[in-house]
């Protein structure tokens, strides 16, 4: 079917396939954490995944001398998925242009699923066990202390991850968080991490690249506005991709408002996903703070 059939009265409403799948794409374009992690298969009642968790060591031996025996040691990490959704009503006049509505699709429903998954993430409340969350991490300010720098914050976080054996490799920043970092100078002016200020990039820090995101900002009584640490030691995986329903014959509750798609000339457009996150050791990872 090359458009939307939206038949008033009936349930025979329905979304070309390439727009369910272009809603995705936006979703990962959106969603920092996506974009840093490994994605893995997931299925719909979670994974097992096998995890190293220590390393043989070797030791010198006299030339007749018994050699050591020692051996990795190992550990399990369950990745659970859990849903994530979001309904949005709209007026039967609208639909009349099926490109204004794959336009209006594509803009906003993409952004809610990311900025909750990040949010999710780097927040301290997760959806379920198996879920892993960021929020109770080490903390560095992007606010230098005195006598200090923004590089040398960085510095700070590069030093925690490496002592949790680590390696910074990605580093996550929200609109507040790239501020902070564009604003950092040298001895004489120069912005540190950008090429130019007029080019509104950052380049690499300490190696590790950079990914701005607006789901990466967490308010609170200390502002969150980064996440940087090891992203080979973090995982998402999402069952079956995004799904997406049309249905104008539902009714909706919203708060105390009850809308009656049918009676109002409406109908409402679903999109919901199921997504899990996992990381190895959260020891590897820094919150940044304003």
């Amino acid at each position: 079917m090359s458009g939307i059939d939206i038949n008033r009265g009936t349930t025979n409403v329905v979304l070309p396939q390439e727009v369910s799948s272009e809603i995705w794409a936006a979703t990962l374009d959106e969603s920092a954490i996506m974009q840093l992690a490994r994605k893995i298969e997931l299925p719909g009642s979670g994974v097992s995944v096998q995890t190293i968790t220590g390393e043989p060591v070797a030791n010198w031996v006299a030339e007749t001398g018994a050699k050591p025996v020692s051996n990795h040691t190992f550990g399990k990490k369950v990745i659970t998925p859990y849903k994530v959704a979001v309904i949005e009503a709209f007026s039967d006049e609208f639909a009349r242009d099926a490109e204004a509505l794959y336009r209006e699709c594509v803009r906003r429903l993409p952004n809610a699923i990311a900025k909750k998954f990040d949010s999710t993430v780097m927040g301290t409340t997760a959806p379920g066990t198996g879920f892993d969350v960021l929020g109770g991490c080490t903390q560095v300010s992007l606010t230098p202390e005195s006598g200090k720098t923004v590089y040398d914050q960085f510095l700070t976080v590069d030093s925690n991850i490496a002592a949790a054996g680590g390696v910074m490799n990605g580093i996550g920043l929200a609109p507040q968080g790239k501020s902070k970092v564009l604003a950092a100078v040298d001895g004489d002016n120069r912005p540190l991490f950008t090429a130019g200020v007029e080019s509104g990039t950052i380049n690499p820090i300490l190696g590790a690249g950079v990914t701005v995101a607006k789901g990466l900002y967490v308010a609170g009584s200390t502002d969150i506005v980064g996440l940087a640490g090891d992203f080979t030691d973090a995982a998402y995986g999402i069952v079956e991709g995004i799904k997406l329903e049309i249905s104008n014959q539902a009714t909706l509750v919203d708060g105390d408002d009850v809308i009656s798609l049918w009676q109002n000339n409406m109908f409402a457009v679903r999109v919901e996903a199921e997504i899990g996150f996992s990381v190895r050791d959260a020891a590897e990872f820094n919150l940044l703070t304003a």
